[in-house]
């Protein structure tokens, strides 16, 4: 198999994450309320964040006292549901042993753990002081968190973002759940009262690009990674990686690329089939079936006899060679 086929798309992949981190920080930039530097902590009062913040706490301030505690609990149980998704997608490629899956999770996982650090270091750096206590006749139905406990940018919308943009770029099907809940997440922590608008589109900013650009650059060698130290556990080679858009692994693709253009090194009829036949195999030998992940029966010999025995696998899809050097 050719083992550098994506290799041209590594320029591209950096120049496209260091854009992202580029736009994320020119955002967190123009959202920060200043404060870099300055002692002591910085209180928002006037603009449109307050507004907005005004006009959302407002319409639940009147709203029965069990509605305020449910919409707290609702704000923490927004992580849980999007951390256990991450975790039935670990499973789940554990069980397909699907490397290249695995080696997303974990990246996703370790990218919100990094999110949350840089969210908690830029709240030493900005010290804006919580809104329910910055604004005047401001009434959260949450309380509010203790002084020295900052509110730019949110935590809950960091994690939240980072957990729902990294499930949506590895399985996009997902998308129409994950991100839905992380905006309500953002959402909920405004209506509760303990943050204004710009810290959760902020937290949401900073989460989201750092996950993602984690996965446009490190998600193939951390699927070959992932590979080399599961394939004895598998017992498979260490260079099955990926899938082709979930209906079934693919022979050496590029980690996280669903549907991977894989090429072969020489004709797909020079293959050396499995069994360890010796170079300068007989033309009887040719066209012999060549077991891939997936496959439940074998090509035909020459002569349409089919080959003895069934094979491992039971996707059923077919694999041929192509004249442009694909294998379809």
């Amino acid at each position: 198999m050719a083992k550098h086929t994506h290799q041209h798309h590594w320029p591209a992949r950096l120049f496209g994450a260091a854009a992202l981190l580029g736009a994320a920080a020119a955002g967190l930039g123009a959202l920060s309320p200043g404060g870099l530097g300055r002692p002591g902590p910085v209180e928002v009062t006037g603009g449109a964040s307050v507004s907005a913040y005004r006009s959302l706490t407002e319409a639940v301030h009147d709203a029965p006292g069990w509605l305020g505690h449910l919409l707290e609990l609702g704000s923490e149980a927004t992580l849980v549901v999007l951390g256990l998704l991450l975790l039935g997608v670990c499973w789940s490629a554990l069980r397909r042993r699907d490397a290249g899956a695995v080696a997303g999770a974990a990246l996703i996982g370790s990218g919100t753990v990094v999110t949350y650090a840089v969210s908690e270091a830029l709240k030493l750096v900005v010290n804006e002081e919580r809104p329910c206590r910055a604004v005047d006749g401001s009434e959260a139905v949450a309380a509010c968190p203790e002084p020295g406990d900052w509110s730019f940018p949110s935590n809950h919308a960091t994690l939240a973002a980072a957990l729902a943009v990294g499930l949506a770029v590895r399985r996009p099907r997902l998308a129409a759940v994950t991100l839905p809940v992380a905006v309500a997440a953002a959402l909920l922590r405004v209506l509760v009262g303990v943050h204004y608008p710009h810290d959760v589109a902020a937290g949401a900013l900073l989460g989201g690009a750092v996950v993602a650009s984690a996965l446009l650059v490190l998600g193939r060698p951390a699927g070959l990674l992932v590979s080399a130290l599961l394939g004895r556990w598998w017992g498979q080679e260490a260079g099955f990686v990926g899938d082709d858009g979930g209906r079934g692994p693919v022979a050496d693709a590029e980690a996280g690329q669903d549907g991977a253009d894989v090429r072969l090194d020489r004709a797909f009829d020079q293959v050396q089939p499995p069994g360890d036949l010796p170079v300068g195999q007989s033309a009887a030998e040719v066209r012999q079936h060549v077991a891939l992940p997936g496959r439940q029966f074998g090509d035909p010999l020459p002569g349409g006899v089919p080959p003895a025995g069934p094979f491992p696998g039971s996707g059923g899809r077919e694999v041929r060679d192509h004249p442009g050097g694909d294998l379809r």
